[in-house]
């Protein structure tokens, strides 16, 4: 069954850039004290800013920007190597105050409508899984969406998506700060797809880009440190990258 979708177009799209496939989808939260508030933003023209779908917490979808367009949802941003992202993606907009304004729970109805969404958006282009990230994952100095309760092995379990199945929570200890174990943070986060310098300490940057990391496949920690249970979750994502 299709899922309905609601027309309500926004002025604010433009042609994608020729030679650019669809290949990401991108997920934010609105982080707006209300639906009607965010919608507005979206398709004000002076507001420069759109997603191709909302998806509001009783689970209705609106379209904004046809498909074969480009949104302005990913603003300044880097994945796998790509930078400008909305030239290549699909962004969606999940209706949640954020954590500015209280951000809660994502509603059942909500997060079956995201999940139905992003499959029909995979039956019609070739996203791989390692590119059904967050907001967070694609710009982590800027942005923190859609964020840790977000229900990503929800959605990954129904095929949107990765999830590392089988993975101890190790806790919070046991943080490594050695150069060594610190170059293998590195390089298992560039495997992934963020963007980390090969070496140096764990510094504020490399904290930022942790924090994502964590917002996504470590919600119980979102702490910036490379501890244990960060640490069994980053090497099995990344192995879940390799070669995909």
């Amino acid at each position: 069954m299709t899922l309905p979708i609601r027309e309500r177009p926004s002025p604010n799209q433009d042609d994608r850039p020729d030679g650019c496939g669809i290949d990401m989808v991108i997920l934010h939260y609105t982080g707006m004290r209300t639906a009607g508030e965010a919608i507005a933003r979206l398709r004000d023209p002076a507001a420069k800013v759109s997603s191709h779908y909302v998806v509001d917490e009783d689970g209705n979808v609106l379209r904004l920007v046809p498909e074969a367009r480009r949104a302005f949802h990913a603003g300044v941003s880097y994945w796998r190597g790509q930078r400008a992202l909305n030239a290549r993606s699909i962004g969606i907009e999940i209706v949640n105050p954020g954590h500015e304004f209280g951000y809660r729970d994502f509603p059942v109805l909500q997060l079956v409508s995201v999940c139905d969404l992003c499959l029909e958006i995979l039956s019609r282009h070739p996203v791989p899984a390692r590119n059904i990230v967050g907001h967070s994952d694609v710009a982590p100095d800027r942005k923190d969406d859609p964020g840790e309760k977000f229900d990503w092995e929800g959605l990954a379990r129904n095929g949107v998506g990765l999830w590392p199945d089988g993975v101890p929570d190790l806790g919070t200890g046991g943080a490594v700060r050695d150069a060594a174990a610190l170059r293998d943070v590195r390089a298992a986060l560039g495997r992934i797809g963020y963007e980390v310098a090969p070496e140096g300490p764990l510094d504020p940057a490399l904290a930022t880009v942790l924090r994502a990391f964590q917002r996504h496949w470590r919600g119980e920690a979102v702490n910036g440190q490379a501890d244990g249970g960060t640490l069994a979750r980053l090497l099995a994502v990344a192995q879940m990258c390799d070669g995909r």
